[in-house]
């Protein structure tokens, strides 16, 4: 539990300094000092420390703080999850009934897959809670897709990366998941056949934002005994055509067909 685990003093300060500052704006080092019951010295340097980060400013002839426009960046970060969570759930609850598997929306943080929406609409599937969770990238449908389309230094700088083995199916040579990569912006989907976990199958497909660059990917997952290796391809058409339509809520005009499987 979060409440077990010891604060930092330091951190737990500076976030009660800019709760003050989100609160009232302009605020000064002894306004602060005396709500937060800490020497004006230990105020400053936290500000200061903040000020640098760009998390907080500074004026020049009052010398009271504001917050800063570093802030807009982390809410940019959690305002565009939210955004694809609202733009991606009907399309996500439409293809969990069609295909009758779990949908999950994903993200790529550093060298994890985040999952920020899962979906599972049939009552008589029960799926494992993917929601919140990271999961290696080069072995995971999913993971698969957003490598795909990262640029290729950021792509290359991945794959020099040891890659760790979690099945027998799993990728591990470089030049094999690079030729993969290929195959999957070639084909405008990603499978992986038991290779995060033994017996679970998936596939995802990307999803781009106006600019057409992919921002996510949207997946169907399910155990390899349903989610049959020779149905995969006709998993993806479906897949495909849900990662458009929540390309297209987002803002994408390109070809909503793109990458489609024949």
């Amino acid at each position: 539990m979060v409440d077990d685990v010891p604060l930092v003093q330091s951190v737990d300060r500076a976030v009660a300094a800019m709760e003050i500052l989100a609160r009232d704006g302009w605020v000064g080092v002894t306004e602060i000092s005396r709500e937060l019951d800490i020497h004006k010295s230990t105020v400053f340097r936290l500000l200061a420390t903040l000020e640098r980060r760009g998390v907080v400013e500074q004026h020049a002839e009052t010398q009271k703080y504001r917050l800063g426009f570093a802030v807009l960046r982390f809410a940019s970060s959690v305002r565009s999850s939210l955004d694809l969570v609202r733009a991606g759930r009907p399309t996500c609850d439409r293809l969990s009934r069609e295909i009758d598997e779990t949908v999950n929306l994903a993200v790529l943080e550093e060298c994890d897959v985040v999952y920020i929406h899962q979906v599972n609409l049939s009552s008589s599937r029960v799926s494992a809670d993917w929601l919140g969770s990271h999961t290696p990238a080069h072995c995971s449908a999913t993971g698969k897709v957003l490598l795909a389309h990262l640029p290729d230094r950021q792509a290359d700088g991945f794959l020099r990366a040891p890659l760790q083995r979690y099945t027998s199916a799993t990728i591990t040579d470089p030049d094999r998941l690079r030729a993969e990569l290929r195959d999957v912006r070639h084909a405008g989907y990603a499978a992986a056949t038991e290779e995060l976990e033994e017996g679970l199958n998936a596939v995802a497909a990307p999803v781009r934002g106006p600019d057409g660059t992919v921002v996510a990917c949207v997946s169907v997952s399910g155990p390899s005994y349903r989610l049959e290796v020779e149905h995969l391809p006709e998993v993806a058409t479906a897949v495909i055509a849900a990662a458009a339509e929540i390309s297209r809520r987002l803002g994408f005009l390109g070809d909503a067909n793109e990458g489609l499987v024949g």
